[in-house]
């Protein structure tokens, strides 16, 4: 798309000459500060820095063209991408790297495009460049908002799979589609927003049988790049979710303590993480206001999980409990995970349930 000339010049040369000239700023500065950023003409929800980086699974990046055709920039060796136009998925993208892929061939008119982030990469840094050709002012934010903080079963970790052992049908990463977990669906059918922030195998206190001692999902979740210690999202002011559902505690207790653990025993390992359950709703509470409604949120019918959390919630006497054990569930997904037809049981159980809080959207 050609720029407006201004004297036989594009409009944006012209702005950086006028910056320099008004106010004595370098030339270099002033074409930075002119330059457009990656999020400009898309909509996120998700946790993205300024300049287009992210780790968190879900994330996704909505916009609006015209003409026949668009290119999405990225730059993510390690993630998979679903590209979708109107509505309806053209391309699934798999480790691309560095990359503008085009679509083209589209009827000549107006066209909504999405590009998402399918898997889990909290090793790596993917980046977004923004939508290129006949781009129109991005969508408006939605009104409604979600947040979803979890585990593998909030990822949506292995649910494309039709089998528990998915090492022969392309492994967990290929296999993994946030987009399609209960969360995702969920708030679609809501009109909402939302971040997917889950991060499989890490639980409230302990991770998935004792792994990376002294770390748990608490650790990781005020960043936006998952891999760089001490980060933290910088919420641009337009993230302030009128609902938040927790799913913690599955890799807290579902693998028994080992020899040298901090919790000699299971008791321990309980009030612990009852402990830091309690201190983790109070930083929810300070960074979103009491007006924001918790959801804690368990998978089994029973047990000890199911318990922790019955009594942080009866504890609590703020948040509302969400028991979705349920005996259609097959869990075929990728070792034993949640199917994809799980996943669209959950999300209408959910949507359900958020129907009856009465919440103030």
């Amino acid at each position: 798309m050609s720029r407006p000339l201004i004297g036989g010049r594009s409009l944006r040369p012209a702005l950086v000459l006028l910056l320099t000239a008004l106010v004595g700023v370098p030339a270099a500065q002033a074409q930075a500060q002119a330059a457009p950023g990656p999020l400009d003409r898309a909509h996120t929800a998700g946790r993205v820095t300024k300049s287009g980086q992210y780790s968190w699974p879900g994330v996704y990046f909505e916009g609006r063209f015209r003409g026949t055709g668009v290119g999405v920039v990225l730059n993510d060796a390690a993630s998979y991408y679903d590209v979708q136009i109107d509505g309806r998925t053209v391309a699934t993208l798999a480790k691309p790297g560095r990359i503008t892929y085009r679509v083209r061939n589209l009827s000549n008119g107006e066209h909504r495009v999405r590009v998402v982030k399918r898997s889990e990469s909290p090793w790596a840094v993917g980046e977004f460049g923004g939508f290129v050709g006949a781009v129109l002012p991005k969508p408006p934010d939605r009104r409604r908002q979600i947040e979803f903080i979890g585990d593998s079963l909030t990822a949506g970790y292995g649910n494309l799979s039709t089998t528990r052992d998915c090492s022969a049908n392309g492994g967990v990463d290929q296999n993994t589609n946030a987009d399609l977990g209960f969360g995702a669906l969920a708030a679609r059918a809501l009109g909402a927003d939302y971040q997917v922030n889950a991060f499989s195998g890490r639980g409230m206190v302990r991770n998935y049988n004792g792994g990376e001692p002294g770390t748990s999902y608490r650790t990781y979740y005020e960043r936006a790049l998952l891999n760089v210690d001490g980060d933290v999202w910088q919420n641009p002011g337009t993230w302030r979710p009128q609902l938040v559902v927790i799913g913690l505690g599955t890799n807290d207790f579902s693998t028994a303590l080992r020899p040298g653990e901090q919790w000699p025993t299971p008791e321990s390992l309980v009030a612990a993480y009852k402990s830091a359950y309690h201190g983790f709703l109070d930083g929810l509470r300070a960074r979103y206001g009491p007006r924001t409604t918790i959801v804690v949120s368990v998978p089994e019918a029973s047990g000890v999980f199911a318990d922790a959390v019955r009594e942080v919630a009866r504890e609590d006497g703020r948040v509302r409990y969400w028991n979705y054990a349920d005996p259609a569930l097959d869990r075929l997904g990728c070792d034993w995970h949640f199917s994809q037809r799980d996943h669209r049981l959950i999300s209408g159980l959910l949507t359900d349930y958020v129907a009856g809080l009465g919440l103030a959207w």
